[in-house]
Protein backbone atom coordinates (compact mmCIF):
# COMPACT_ATOMS: atom_id res chain seq x y z
CA UNK A 1 0.00 0.00 0.00
CA UNK A 2 1.49 3.58 -0.70
CA UNK A 3 2.29 6.09 1.76
CA UNK A 4 -0.57 8.04 2.79
CA UNK A 5 -0.08 11.33 5.00
CA UNK A 6 -3.10 11.34 7.70
CA UNK A 7 -3.56 15.46 8.38
CA UNK A 8 -3.54 16.02 12.48
CA UNK A 9 -7.56 16.22 12.18
CA UNK A 10 -8.14 12.90 10.81
CA UNK A 11 -5.44 11.38 13.66
CA UNK A 12 -7.51 13.45 16.38
CA UNK A 13 -10.89 11.36 14.60
CA UNK A 14 -9.38 8.14 15.00
CA UNK A 15 -8.01 7.95 17.91
CA UNK A 16 -11.89 8.47 18.74
CA UNK A 17 -13.14 5.82 16.60
CA UNK A 18 -14.41 2.64 17.84
CA UNK A 19 -14.39 -0.50 15.47
CA UNK A 20 -15.75 -2.96 17.70
CA UNK A 21 -19.24 -0.64 17.48
CA UNK A 22 -19.80 -3.08 14.19
CA UNK A 23 -19.85 -6.83 14.29
CA UNK A 24 -17.36 -8.23 12.23
CA UNK A 25 -16.96 -11.79 10.44
CA UNK A 26 -14.45 -13.64 10.33
CA UNK A 27 -12.68 -14.28 6.85
CA UNK A 28 -11.56 -17.37 5.42
CA UNK A 29 -10.02 -19.02 1.78
CA UNK A 30 -11.52 -21.44 -0.01
CA UNK A 31 -9.84 -22.87 -2.83
CA UNK A 32 -11.57 -25.41 -5.86
CA UNK A 33 -8.55 -27.25 -7.48
CA UNK A 34 -9.18 -28.61 -10.57
CA UNK A 35 -6.54 -31.00 -12.63
CA UNK A 36 -6.93 -33.05 -15.55
CA UNK A 37 -5.97 -36.75 -14.75
CA UNK A 38 -6.32 -40.76 -15.67
CA UNK A 39 -9.61 -41.20 -15.19
CA UNK A 40 -8.22 -44.14 -12.79
CA UNK A 41 -4.72 -44.64 -11.03
CA UNK A 42 -5.19 -48.69 -11.23
CA UNK A 43 -4.59 -50.16 -14.87
CA UNK A 44 -7.45 -50.22 -17.17
CA UNK A 45 -8.18 -52.17 -20.56
CA UNK A 46 -7.28 -49.26 -22.11
CA UNK A 47 -4.23 -48.61 -20.55
CA UNK A 48 -3.18 -51.67 -21.67
CA UNK A 49 -3.61 -51.04 -25.35
CA UNK A 50 -0.32 -49.01 -26.08
CA UNK A 51 -1.87 -47.47 -29.07
CA UNK A 52 -4.48 -45.83 -27.06
CA UNK A 53 -3.75 -42.76 -24.79
CA UNK A 54 -5.08 -43.25 -21.14
CA UNK A 55 -8.50 -41.66 -20.52
CA UNK A 56 -8.71 -38.44 -18.76
CA UNK A 57 -11.18 -36.59 -17.03
CA UNK A 58 -11.24 -32.93 -15.06
CA UNK A 59 -10.95 -33.84 -11.30
CA UNK A 60 -11.25 -31.81 -8.24
CA UNK A 61 -9.45 -32.47 -4.99
CA UNK A 62 -11.59 -32.75 -1.94
CA UNK A 63 -10.41 -33.18 1.73
CA UNK A 64 -12.61 -35.05 4.05
CA UNK A 65 -12.79 -33.28 7.19
CA UNK A 66 -11.47 -35.13 10.48
CA UNK A 67 -12.86 -32.28 12.86
CA UNK A 68 -16.03 -30.50 13.93
CA UNK A 69 -18.25 -29.19 12.28
CA UNK A 70 -19.23 -31.45 9.28
CA UNK A 71 -17.10 -34.12 10.96
CA UNK A 72 -16.58 -36.81 8.44
CA UNK A 73 -17.86 -34.76 5.34
CA UNK A 74 -16.01 -33.75 2.33
CA UNK A 75 -14.83 -30.48 1.53
CA UNK A 76 -12.83 -27.84 -0.28
CA UNK A 77 -9.47 -27.13 0.62
CA UNK A 78 -9.02 -23.55 2.59
CA UNK A 79 -8.42 -21.43 6.03
CA UNK A 80 -9.09 -18.86 8.08
CA UNK A 81 -6.89 -15.40 7.10
CA UNK A 82 -4.25 -14.45 9.43
CA UNK A 83 -3.84 -11.52 10.98
CA UNK A 84 -2.19 -9.18 8.36
CA UNK A 85 -2.75 -11.30 5.41
CA UNK A 86 -4.89 -10.71 2.33
CA UNK A 87 -7.24 -13.55 1.11
CA UNK A 88 -4.60 -13.93 -1.57
CA UNK A 89 -1.84 -14.58 0.64
CA UNK A 90 -4.23 -17.27 2.72
CA UNK A 91 -5.11 -19.65 -0.58
CA UNK A 92 -1.53 -19.48 -1.44
CA UNK A 93 -0.66 -20.65 2.16
CA UNK A 94 -3.39 -23.25 1.82
CA UNK A 95 -2.68 -24.51 -1.32
CA UNK A 96 0.93 -25.35 -0.50
CA UNK A 97 -0.03 -27.17 2.15
CA UNK A 98 -2.43 -29.23 0.83
CA UNK A 99 -0.48 -29.60 -2.42
CA UNK A 100 2.74 -28.70 -2.04
CA UNK A 101 2.44 -26.43 -5.18
CA UNK A 102 4.06 -22.56 -5.25
CA UNK A 103 2.91 -21.31 -8.90
CA UNK A 104 -0.41 -22.56 -9.44
CA UNK A 105 -3.08 -20.65 -11.43
CA UNK A 106 -5.00 -18.73 -8.58
CA UNK A 107 -7.70 -16.11 -9.70
CA UNK A 108 -10.79 -15.35 -6.69
CA UNK A 109 -14.48 -15.96 -8.60
CA UNK A 110 -16.79 -15.29 -5.85
CA UNK A 111 -17.26 -14.14 -2.19
CA UNK A 112 -19.59 -16.43 -0.63
CA UNK A 113 -21.55 -14.29 2.84
CA UNK A 114 -24.76 -16.13 3.27
CA UNK A 115 -26.20 -15.86 6.66
CA UNK A 116 -26.22 -19.41 7.56
CA UNK A 117 -23.70 -20.34 5.84
CA UNK A 118 -21.28 -21.90 8.68
CA UNK A 119 -22.67 -22.80 11.97
CA UNK A 120 -19.61 -21.55 13.75
CA UNK A 121 -21.18 -18.17 13.06
CA UNK A 122 -20.65 -15.15 10.46
CA UNK A 123 -17.93 -16.56 7.97
CA UNK A 124 -17.70 -14.85 4.61
CA UNK A 125 -15.59 -17.15 2.24
CA UNK A 126 -13.35 -15.56 -0.85
CA UNK A 127 -13.67 -17.92 -2.92
CA UNK A 128 -10.55 -19.21 -5.59
CA UNK A 129 -10.49 -21.43 -8.38
CA UNK A 130 -6.74 -23.49 -8.79
CA UNK A 131 -5.56 -24.79 -11.62
CA UNK A 132 -2.89 -27.50 -11.50
CA UNK A 133 -0.90 -30.80 -13.17
CA UNK A 134 -2.22 -33.07 -10.33
CA UNK A 135 -0.27 -35.74 -11.67
CA UNK A 136 2.67 -33.90 -10.46
CA UNK A 137 2.24 -33.67 -7.00
CA UNK A 138 1.15 -35.49 -4.16
CA UNK A 139 -1.39 -34.02 -2.31
CA UNK A 140 -1.72 -34.57 1.30
CA UNK A 141 -3.30 -33.79 4.24
CA UNK A 142 -3.86 -30.78 6.53
CA UNK A 143 -4.40 -30.29 10.28
CA UNK A 144 -8.40 -30.53 10.22
CA UNK A 145 -8.39 -32.86 7.66
CA UNK A 146 -8.52 -37.27 7.69
CA UNK A 147 -7.72 -37.55 4.16
CA UNK A 148 -7.11 -36.00 0.60
CA UNK A 149 -8.45 -37.45 -2.46
CA UNK A 150 -8.97 -36.25 -6.33
CA UNK A 151 -13.03 -36.67 -7.46
CA UNK A 152 -13.74 -36.87 -10.68
CA UNK A 153 -16.39 -34.16 -11.72
CA UNK A 154 -19.65 -34.53 -14.07
CA UNK A 155 -22.19 -32.18 -14.21
CA UNK A 156 -25.66 -32.76 -15.47
CA UNK A 157 -28.23 -29.11 -16.32
CA UNK A 158 -31.99 -29.11 -16.16
CA UNK A 159 -33.96 -25.96 -16.98
CA UNK A 160 -37.04 -26.12 -14.93
CA UNK A 161 -38.56 -22.29 -16.09
CA UNK A 162 -37.83 -19.92 -18.50
CA UNK A 163 -40.09 -16.18 -18.24
CA UNK A 164 -39.57 -13.43 -20.34
CA UNK A 165 -40.92 -9.76 -20.76
CA UNK A 166 -40.28 -6.70 -21.90
CA UNK A 167 -38.10 -5.28 -18.79
CA UNK A 168 -37.07 -8.26 -16.49
CA UNK A 169 -36.89 -12.46 -17.10
CA UNK A 170 -36.22 -15.23 -14.97
CA UNK A 171 -34.88 -18.44 -15.51
CA UNK A 172 -34.37 -21.19 -13.53
CA UNK A 173 -32.22 -24.53 -13.80
CA UNK A 174 -31.65 -27.36 -11.66
CA UNK A 175 -27.63 -28.53 -11.44
CA UNK A 176 -27.02 -32.31 -10.44
CA UNK A 177 -23.17 -32.31 -9.65
CA UNK A 178 -21.52 -35.58 -9.45
CA UNK A 179 -18.60 -36.11 -7.65
CA UNK A 180 -16.97 -39.63 -8.13
CA UNK A 181 -13.59 -41.45 -6.76
CA UNK A 182 -12.19 -43.95 -8.92
CA UNK A 183 -10.30 -45.64 -6.90
CA UNK A 184 -13.03 -46.43 -4.16
CA UNK A 185 -16.41 -46.46 -5.77
CA UNK A 186 -18.33 -47.24 -2.74
CA UNK A 187 -17.42 -42.87 -2.04
CA UNK A 188 -20.06 -41.03 -4.78
CA UNK A 189 -21.51 -37.40 -3.91
CA UNK A 190 -24.00 -35.93 -5.88
CA UNK A 191 -25.60 -32.93 -5.19
CA UNK A 192 -28.35 -30.89 -6.08
CA UNK A 193 -28.19 -27.21 -6.86
CA UNK A 194 -30.89 -24.94 -7.90
CA UNK A 195 -29.56 -21.73 -9.70
CA UNK A 196 -32.43 -18.65 -10.19
CA UNK A 197 -31.62 -16.26 -12.54
CA UNK A 198 -33.01 -12.76 -12.72
CA UNK A 199 -32.74 -9.72 -14.90
CA UNK A 200 -34.33 -6.48 -14.69
CA UNK A 201 -33.49 -3.46 -17.22
CA UNK A 202 -31.08 -6.15 -18.76
CA UNK A 203 -28.68 -6.89 -15.38
CA UNK A 204 -28.59 -10.09 -14.17
CA UNK A 205 -28.67 -11.15 -10.31
CA UNK A 206 -28.11 -14.95 -9.41
CA UNK A 207 -28.79 -17.02 -6.63
CA UNK A 208 -28.28 -20.48 -5.46
CA UNK A 209 -30.07 -22.62 -3.24
CA UNK A 210 -28.56 -26.27 -1.92
CA UNK A 211 -31.18 -29.14 -2.21
CA UNK A 212 -29.27 -31.94 -1.37
CA UNK A 213 -25.63 -31.83 -0.03
CA UNK A 214 -25.24 -35.60 -0.06
CA UNK A 215 -22.06 -35.56 2.11
CA UNK A 216 -20.44 -32.07 1.06
CA UNK A 217 -19.50 -29.70 3.38
CA UNK A 218 -20.67 -26.25 4.79
CA UNK A 219 -22.00 -24.29 1.03
CA UNK A 220 -19.51 -26.22 -0.57
CA UNK A 221 -21.52 -27.47 -3.31
CA UNK A 222 -22.26 -24.13 -4.27
CA UNK A 223 -19.14 -23.42 -4.71
CA UNK A 224 -17.97 -26.45 -6.80
CA UNK A 225 -20.76 -25.62 -8.67
CA UNK A 226 -20.08 -21.89 -9.73
CA UNK A 227 -16.09 -22.45 -9.31
CA UNK A 228 -16.57 -25.27 -12.28
CA UNK A 229 -19.02 -23.08 -14.26
CA UNK A 230 -16.26 -20.44 -13.94
CA UNK A 231 -13.80 -22.75 -15.78
CA UNK A 232 -15.83 -23.58 -18.09
CA UNK A 233 -16.85 -19.77 -19.41
CA UNK A 234 -13.33 -18.78 -19.77
CA UNK A 235 -13.08 -21.99 -22.05
CA UNK A 236 -15.65 -21.21 -24.20
CA UNK A 237 -14.54 -17.82 -24.59
CA UNK A 238 -11.51 -19.26 -25.91
CA UNK A 239 -9.31 -18.38 -23.46
CA UNK A 240 -5.62 -19.25 -22.28
CA UNK A 241 -7.12 -20.93 -19.01
CA UNK A 242 -7.25 -24.67 -19.70
CA UNK A 243 -3.53 -23.96 -20.51
CA UNK A 244 -2.87 -24.14 -17.02
CA UNK A 245 -4.43 -27.75 -16.68
CA UNK A 246 -1.50 -28.71 -18.74
CA UNK A 247 2.60 -29.81 -18.50
CA UNK A 248 5.24 -27.71 -19.88
CA UNK A 249 5.13 -29.43 -23.17
CA UNK A 250 1.92 -31.25 -24.89
CA UNK A 251 0.69 -32.42 -27.85
CA UNK A 252 -2.06 -30.75 -29.56
CA UNK A 253 -4.33 -34.07 -29.58
CA UNK A 254 -3.59 -33.37 -25.72
CA UNK A 255 -4.81 -30.08 -25.70
CA UNK A 256 -8.08 -30.35 -27.36
CA UNK A 257 -8.74 -33.22 -25.45
CA UNK A 258 -8.02 -30.86 -22.31
CA UNK A 259 -10.82 -28.09 -23.55
CA UNK A 260 -12.84 -30.95 -24.25
CA UNK A 261 -12.84 -32.31 -20.96
CA UNK A 262 -13.60 -28.50 -19.66
CA UNK A 263 -16.77 -28.25 -22.25
CA UNK A 264 -18.01 -31.54 -21.74
CA UNK A 265 -18.74 -31.56 -25.60
CA UNK A 266 -16.11 -32.34 -28.57
CA UNK A 267 -14.22 -29.64 -31.10
CA UNK A 268 -13.63 -30.44 -34.46
CA UNK A 269 -10.27 -30.54 -34.83
CA UNK A 270 -9.74 -28.56 -37.67
CA UNK A 271 -11.29 -25.32 -36.13
CA UNK A 272 -9.63 -25.96 -32.92
CA UNK A 273 -6.45 -25.73 -33.93
CA UNK A 274 -6.76 -23.29 -36.38
CA UNK A 275 -7.95 -21.13 -33.50
CA UNK A 276 -5.05 -22.39 -31.27
CA UNK A 277 -2.52 -21.92 -33.18
CA UNK A 278 -1.27 -18.15 -32.49
CA UNK A 279 -1.16 -19.56 -28.30
CA UNK A 280 1.53 -22.40 -29.01
CA UNK A 281 4.71 -22.98 -30.55
CA UNK A 282 6.37 -26.37 -31.85
CA UNK A 283 9.13 -27.90 -30.51
CA UNK A 284 11.85 -30.28 -31.68
CA UNK A 285 10.85 -32.90 -28.90
CA UNK A 286 7.93 -35.94 -29.90
CA UNK A 287 5.66 -37.68 -27.64
CA UNK A 288 7.78 -40.84 -26.15
CA UNK A 289 6.59 -44.32 -25.14
CA UNK A 290 3.55 -44.14 -27.99
CA UNK A 291 2.82 -47.26 -30.31
CA UNK A 292 1.91 -45.14 -33.21
CA UNK A 293 3.65 -42.25 -34.84
CA UNK A 294 5.16 -40.19 -32.41
CA UNK A 295 3.25 -36.91 -32.35
CA UNK A 296 5.38 -33.38 -31.99
CA UNK A 297 5.24 -31.52 -28.54
CA UNK A 298 4.01 -27.67 -28.03
CA UNK A 299 4.34 -25.59 -25.42
CA UNK A 300 2.53 -21.98 -24.70
CA UNK A 301 3.44 -19.52 -27.05
CA UNK A 302 4.83 -16.49 -24.33
CA UNK A 303 4.33 -13.69 -26.82
CA UNK A 304 0.72 -14.32 -27.02
CA UNK A 305 0.43 -14.69 -23.04
CA UNK A 306 2.48 -12.10 -21.87
CA UNK A 307 1.20 -9.75 -24.25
Amino acid sequence: MGTYEMSAEERDWLETYDITEFDRPSVAADMAVFSIMETAGRETPDRKNYRKDPEKCLKLLLIRRGSFPFKNRWALPGGFCRRGESTQETAMRELQAETGVRDAYLRPFAIFSEAGRDPRGWIISHAFLALINGECYRVHEGSDAWEARWFRVDLKKEENDRAIAADCAGITNTYTLYLSDAEDSSVMLTAVIREARRFRNYHETVRYEIVDADGLAFDHASVILCAFLDLRRQAEAGGTIVFDLMPELFTLSELQKAYETVLGRPLLTANFRRKIAPLVTETQEAAAGAGHRPARLFRRNLDAFYC
